[in-house]
């Protein structure tokens, strides 16, 4: 027995001598194995980078949210007083289903179905992703087992809001199961290398248990965020045009609704959407269609192509608007058009031809300068190529030119095939003075990590398509349809401001067959127009498809109400003053906060100001808007006190001072309508309680000046 164990002795001693002297085990160098059992890598998450809106507010970006994980072996409660792993399956599971997106039967098959040495299991896509809110309602709960592990998710704040612009962003798994987030569609997908930012690491010595050795040496790489992009978006036009959508969807359940709102002096797309539209976080009405439909389709634009056609008479000399011309029909070779209304308006002057938006009128106006230089002017507003816009798949659009028949229908917006973004770049050179500006809604990328500016968008001019004095002759003529007695544009009108612009009603192609479809409401009906007409800030092109109108109504009336709402607002909310009204300073608010509310009302009044107290007065604790605000005269100013408040008289408040009043007054203030209060249910003065509803009317000004209607576009027609 000595002898045995003497050999195993000298066996092992030797077996020792052997590894001191040469550093190998089976083959395997041992200061690498202490190595990989010793060092530890600790990941440290980069965030994607943000984007927002031109005055930074935010539009997307990443936000904590938490991965839930189930400790299935029993191993992680020995030591520990209370389990630490899951006890109660059924029970888990019946909660679990209330907060997650699975079924009971599906989580208890989730935790069952598994290896006998399986320590957890996690819950695929709805496991991750869960909200502070759900984390903290489970965990009320008290069940043993359930981990909930920080980790980021995309987040959209405004939630249906230029969806197909913004696209979205979501987690994907790799074969080696690491998650990454990845743009999916729209800028999200287009500039997801730049806003990809890159995970940091901290490589450490740690024990056996996986914590850091004292006086061990970190070795730290710094995450870097991803870069934030600066759009040349507005929120609050973005919200003006949104909400308008919602209400025109609401009501006349079209099949498509398009409109985009940009600045013609720089190109700057403002506001971008569509209906059918969808949530960007929970992907909630996303379809099978996932094209930003004012860049990547292409539609035949109808009658708001005369203005340019207009344009080209005008700059070629061949533009007389006090000559006549017999209305109603006009033959090419063997094909006849006709006006909207079939029998025309008789002799008719080429100026009121074009309020009444004629067919016939633009025929005669290619004849008079010639059908192929009106085609190279075509060419020189942009039509028939990209505009260049920072978008991808970029629709070309086409001019057809090649017989001219397609010449003449062409110049009512027939045949030829457009995209928005053309119809908005050409439009921008009426708007300004002859110059073309290039749309883009990138106008800023930055590098969060150093404040390195990466690109820096400036306004770019894509030509010089007719002179200054024609696009001022074009702009009076625009004008001239919203305000004439045969104006097919006067439901556009807005009260202090000119509108000057074009209807269009187009055919649609028939998917089935040849042809266009027929029938009371089956048309594209738009409207371009700019504001104000004399110097325009703002073009705004809307398209309401195929809406559902009752009996009597019109297709410009659910674009009407689109474009009023829009234009309106917008407006208002850049402080463009409306004419007839004079221009004044603004003054600049002081901080009212701890002082007297009696003073405060006597210096506000001589500033020309309305203070409107919220509670009984005294000590000011909030005022609205704040210190340093630029207001104009007759603007209210809130003022919170303590107390119980009454009831001011709300007539002419906008929508935002409302809502400012009621967050800071607490009442229960219920808002119908949009633009400027005209109504309320209880009267001023009236103490009420905090529960108790006022109800708040409000309309749009185009809604409270109502234009008298004469004449209508309802169709355009190609006969013969």
């Amino acid at each position: 027995m000595f002898l045995v164990y003497g050999g195993l002795f000298f066996l092992l001693f030797g077996r020792i001598l052997f590894i001191q002297a040469t550093g190998q085990a089976e083959g395997k160098v041992m200061a690498t194995l202490a190595e990989s059992k010793y060092a530890r890598e600790s990941v440290l998450k980069a965030d994607r980078g943000t984007i927002v809106d031109r005055n930074g507010e935010l539009i997307a970006s990443d936000t904590l949210s938490y991965r839930l994980i189930a400790v299935l072996s029993k191993d992680a409660s020995k030591g520990s007083k209370k389990p630490l792993h899951i006890t109660d399956i059924e029970k888990t599971a019946e909660v679990l289903a209330e907060y997650l997106p699975l079924e009971k039967d599906a989580i208890v098959s989730r935790l069952t179905n598994v290896k006998a040495e399986t320590y957890q299991v996690e819950f695929g896509k709805a496991g991750r992703d869960i909200n502070h809110e759900t984390v903290m309602a489970i965990k009320k709960q008290k069940l043993p087992g359930l981990l909930f592990i920080e980790d980021q998710t995309r987040y959209y704040p405004n939630g249906v809001f230029a969806s197909y612009l913004i696209g979205f962003a979501m987690k994907e798994e790799d074969s080696e199961r690491n998650v990454t987030t990845v743009g999916k569609m729209g800028l999200e997908k287009t500039y997801n290398k730049e806003l990809n930012g890159t995970d940091g690491k901290v490589d450490f010595k740690s024990d056996g248990f996986g914590f850091m050795l004292p006086k061990a040496e970190e070795a730290i790489v710094a995450a870097k965020d991803g870069y934030e992009i600066q759009l040349t978006l507005d929120k609050t036009i973005q919200n003006f045009m949104e909400d308008a959508m919602n209400r025109v969807e609401s009501e006349y359940s079209p099949k498509k609704i398009l409109a985009v709102v940009a600045d013609p002096k720089t190109g700057k797309i403002l506001a971008m959407s569509q209906r059918p539209a969808f949530h960007p976080s929970t992907r909630e009405g996303l379809t099978e269609n996932w094209l930003n439909q004012a860049v990547e389709t292409t539609i035949e634009p109808g009658s708001t192509t005369k203005m340019f056609t207009v344009a080209a008479a005008i700059e070629e000399k061949k533009w007389v608007p006090t000559d006549f011309f017999k209305s109603g029909q006009y033959t090419l070779y063997d094909r006849t058009i006709r006006d909207h209304n079939i029998t025309g308006w008789g002799y008719i002057s080429f100026l009121e031809g074009f309020q009444r938006s004629s067919n016939v009128s633009m025929a005669y106006l290619l004849e008079r300068m010639g059908d192929k230089t009106y085609i190279e002017y075509l060419r020189k507003f942009g039509f028939g190529e990209k505009t260049g816009i920072d978008l991808p798949n970029e629709a070309p659009g086409r001019i057809l030119d090649t017989y001219p028949i397609e010449r003449l229908t062409t110049a009512f917006g027939q045949g030829s095939t457009v995209t928005l973004m053309q119809m908005m770049q050409a439009a921008t050179a009426i708007a300004n003075e002859g110059v073309m500006m290039k749309p883009y809604v990138i106008d800023k990328i930055t590098d969060p990590n150093t404040g390195e500016i990466i690109k820096d968008q400036k306004p770019e001019e894509q030509g010089r398509p007719v002179s200054a004095k024609t696009a001022k002759e074009v702009r009076e003529l625009l004008a001239s349809t919203v305000t004439s007695k045969y104006g097919t544009g006067k439901k556009f009108a807005l009260n202090g401001y000119t509108v000057g612009g074009k209807t269009g009603t187009a055919e649609i192609p028939n998917p089935s067959g040849n042809g266009y479809l027929a029938g009371h409401g089956n048309y594209l009906y738009s409207f371009l127009g700019m504001a104000p007409a004399e110097d325009p800030q703002l073009l705004t092109y809307v398209i309401v498809q195929q809406p559902k109108l009752k009996a009597g109504e019109i297709g410009s009336d659910p674009v009407s109400k689109l474009f009023t709402s829009i234009m309106d607002n917008s407006l208002r909310y850049m402080n463009i003053v409306p004419s007839g009204e004079d221009i004044v300073e603004p003054t600049v608010i002081s901080d009212y906060t701890g002082k007297d509310s009696a003073d405060a009302i006597v210096k506000l009044q001589e500033d020309g100001l309305v203070p409107e107290i919220i509670g009984e007065g005294g000590e000011i604790d909030i005022q609205y808007p704040y210190a340093g605000t630029k207001l104009v005269e007759g603007s209210v100013v809130l003022l919170h006190t303590k107390g119980v408040t009454a009831l001011p008289d709300f007539t002419g408040w906008s929508k935002k001072m409302v809502l400012s009043y009621k967050m800071l007054s607490g009442l229960d203030l219920r808002l119908n309508g949009d633009g400027y209060v005209t109504e309320q249910s209880l009267s001023k003065g009236s103490v009420i309680g905090l529960e108790e509803p006022v109800v708040i009317k409000l309309q749009s000004p185009s809604e409270i000046y109502k234009p008298v209607e004469e004449d209508t576009e309802e169709e355009d027609v190609v006969g013969g």
